[in-house]
Parts: C-alpha cells; sequence; structure tokens
C-alpha cells in the first residue's frame, strides 16, 4: 500500500465558532471557515483546483455545490463527501490523496452542518439496533459504558473527570460552544440522558464549518506560513460493519476501526510508542465514555486502564499526552461534516504553536481521530511540523 507520507502539506486552517446560529445558514458558515484558511494561506479562490467538502444530512445541503455554490468554485471539480461523523476528515484525506498524486497542487477540504434548524432533541436518525430499534445515539453508546463498567469496575464518576477536562479546555478557547468550567458534582448530578450517560457525557447538537488548504510542501514553502506548515505524516480510513453490534467479535469495550485506522497510520508514520512519541490528541468525544475508549484503542494505555489515565492527569494539556486541549467535541458540539476539519484545524495550529485556546507546549506531533456511526468508521490523521 501506497503512502503519503510527508508528501502533502497543511498550508492554512479556518473555523467558525461552533453553537447556535440561528441568523446563518450553511453557506454563510462555510464561507466564513473557507475564507479564513485562505487568508491564514495567503492564497485566493482562483488558486483552489479542486474541493472536496463533507457533510451529512440532506438538510444541509447535497452535491459538491454545498461548497461551489456559497464560494463561487465554477468550473473546478468540488465533490460531497458523507460517511457518517467522519466526513469532515474523509473529505480531507481525499483531498490529501489528490495531492499526493500529482493531480492536483493546491486544493481545499471543508465540512459544514447546519443542524439546529431541524429541531428535535438529538440527531434525526435511526442508529439501527437489531432489538431497540429507534435507539438514540446515547443510547448506544451508553452500552459500551454499562459494559465497561462491568469488565473494568469503572463507575460515572470516572465518566464526569473527562467532562470537567473538557470543560476546563473548552472555557479557553473562543470559538467553543460551551465555554464554561464546570465541578465534578455538577457534572455527576446533571439531568440523564441515558443511563449512565448524564447531560455532561453527552456532546451538543452545534452549527459550524472548518476548512483547509492543502498543498505539495516544496510549495508550502513559500506560503503564508514557511517553514511551520504541517506535514502529513500518515492518514488511514477504515470501515468495519455498518452495525458492528451484529458481530459475534464485538464486544462493546472499543472500537475495532480505530484500533486497525491507529496500527495503520502508525506504521506509515513510523511510531513505535504513541504515549512517548505523540504530543496531542484530538479524539472523538461524542460521549465521555468514549473518549476513555478511544485512548485505549489508540494505544495511550492498556485496556482497562483508560479511566484511570484521565483520572492520573495524563491527559490533562499539561499531562503525559494532551487530549481534547480544543475542549473537543463535549465543548464544540458536533456539526457532522464540519469536526473531521475541525480536528485538522486544532492540531495543525497546536503543533504551529499558535492553538486559539490552551496551548500544549513544545508540541511537534499530533494525532485526530474522527469516528463515524456506532464506530463502524474511523479516520485517523498524524500530523507533524518538518524536520
Amino acid at each position: 500500500m501506497g503512502s503519503i507520507k510527508d508528501k502533502t502539506a497543511i498550508m492554512g486552517v479556518g473555523c467558525t465558532a461552533f453553537g447556535e446560529h440561528w441568523e446563518k445558514d450553511h453557506e454563510d458558515l462555510i464561507v466564513e471557515a473557507a475564507y479564513e484558511a485562505m487568508d491564514d494561506a495567503g492564497v485566493t479562490p482562483d488558486d483552489i483546483e479542486a474541493t472536496w467538502v463533507g457533510n451529512l444530512y440532506d438538510f444541509t445541503g447535497l452535491s459538491g455545490a454545498v461548497a461551489a455554490e456559497p464560494l463561487k468554485l465554477f468550473g473546478k471539480p468540488t465533490t460531497r463527501v458523507e460517511n457518517f461523523c467522519a466526513s469532515g476528515m474523509d473529505a480531507f484525506r481525499n483531498a490529501c490523496f489528490a495531492v499526493a498524486s500529482g493531480a492536483y497542487d493546491v486544493v481545499m477540504a471543508c465540512g459544514v452542518e447546519k443542524l439546529m434548524d431541524v429541531g428535535g432533541t438529538g440527531l434525526p436518525v435511526d442508529m439501527g439496533h437489531p432489538v431497540l430499534r429507534g435507539s438514540s445515539a446515547p443510547g448506544m453508546f451508553a452500552l459500551t459504558a454499562t459494559r465497561s463498567f462491568h469488565e473494568y469496575g469503572w463507575t460515572r464518576e470516572d465518566l464526569a473527570h473527562v467532562a470537567v477536562k473538557n470543560h476546563i479546555n473548552g472555557a479557553k478557547h473562543p470559538k467553543a460552544h460551551f465555554r464554561r468550567e464546570i465541578t465534578l458534582e455538577k457534572a455527576m448530578n446533571a439531568p440523564m440522558i441515558a443511563w449512565p450517560l448524564g447531560r455532561f457525557d453527552c456532546c451538543a447538537m452545534s452549527d459550524g464549518a472548518a476548512a483547509v488548504i492543502i498543498t505539495r510542501p516544496d510549495i508550502a514553502k513559500t506560503s503564508k506560513h514557511k517553514h511551520d506548515y504541517a506535514l502529513t505524516k500518515a492518514n488511514a480510513m477504515v470501515n468495519e460493519a455498518m452495525l458492528p453490534m451484529y458481530r459475534r467479535s464485538f464486544d462493546f469495550l472499543g472500537f475495532e476501526a480505530t484500533r486497525v485506522a491507529a496500527r495503520t497510520a502508525y506504521e506509515e508514520a513510523g511510531i513505535k510508542n504513541p504515549l512517548e512519541e505523540i504530543d496531542l490528541a484530538e479524539v472523538h468525544d461524542c460521549f465521555s465514555i468514549t473518549e476513555i475508549l478511544n485512548i485505549q484503542d489508540l494505544g495511550f494505555c492498556k485496556q482497562g486502564e483508560g479511566a484511570k489515565f484521565i483520572r492520573d492527569g495524563h491527559a490533562n494539556v499539561d499531562g503525559k499526552l494532551a487530549v481534547n486541549p480544543s475542549g473537543g467535541l463535549k465543548c464544540f458540539g458536533h456539526p457532522i461534516g464540519a469536526t473531521g476539519c475541525r480536528m485538522i484545524t486544532e492540531v495543525t495550529k497546536q503543533i504551529q504553536g499558535r492553538a486559539e485556546g490552551a496551548q500544549v507546549q513544545n508540541a511537534r506531533l499530533g494525532v485526530a481521530q474522527n469516528l463515524g456511526g456506532t464506530g463502524s468508521v474511523c479516520s485517523l490523521t498524524i500530523l507533524g511540523l518538518p524536520e
């Protein structure tokens, strides 16, 4: 299998504030994010040769017109990418491979979702459980929590520590949806959504957009950021069963898509010891339990030790490996198509030393992990600075 290691570079990133944008539609959001990214890179729409845009819901938009229409990218290829919650990072993956292949020199990956206008109490989707038809996303991921409680002896307090940590980080980020620290007591006493997941264990619905400008390293050397551009060290995407719980091997203690994607990406990037070599990770914390399982699946600790990893402060901004220094989905919310590109934006700025929120000191290598569906797909990207 071919490698894109060091063959593509990020020369600019942009992201809207995530939240309730009642006064804006998806076109406003994607224009804001894309022009911020282009300004960051020092390019114009005329320089963009092709675009990939991630979004999930047809009420946000259909076809490449989701990006082409508001950005007036007419006469150029623009492709809509949909792959559950990993749509944004899959758009990034497609853009990277297009540049690495030599087909284009400068491209854009972006993502957007406009959820708040639809109404409802959660994502409008049937999770497709074989027995619990119509189960919600919290209801499905709650099963991983109860199974982990049984297997590892974890408690609701272990989940609360994730929420507290991420709210400490998110309070510092000017673009986060929720910017207020919470106490352990508040997290524990919050209204129950799907036991054992309370309100602070679940990410919120949000509107938002993010964009990334991708090019070759030799072109990036003359860009606005010159020698502090970010290199793509690896990108791996893995699809497992659409409904993993149908498979006999699914134990509700982690996600095989993430485990395989991590192994593949680490091999491509030449990483032998993830905990020692990686400085930060933006992981898909759609629920607090998911962050703990992600930490294990990414090899930052052994199976069953994820809760202790967080309790001991290893995932803090100043810990062994900062996990979700932005505040994660917990504080940004999850406008589906935008999340993967936002993660790329966060990791890029962290390793460039210009994070908008809490800065991880001396960060040089970062991971972004975008999980989709009920753990059915994972896109994982490793970014680093040029040597």
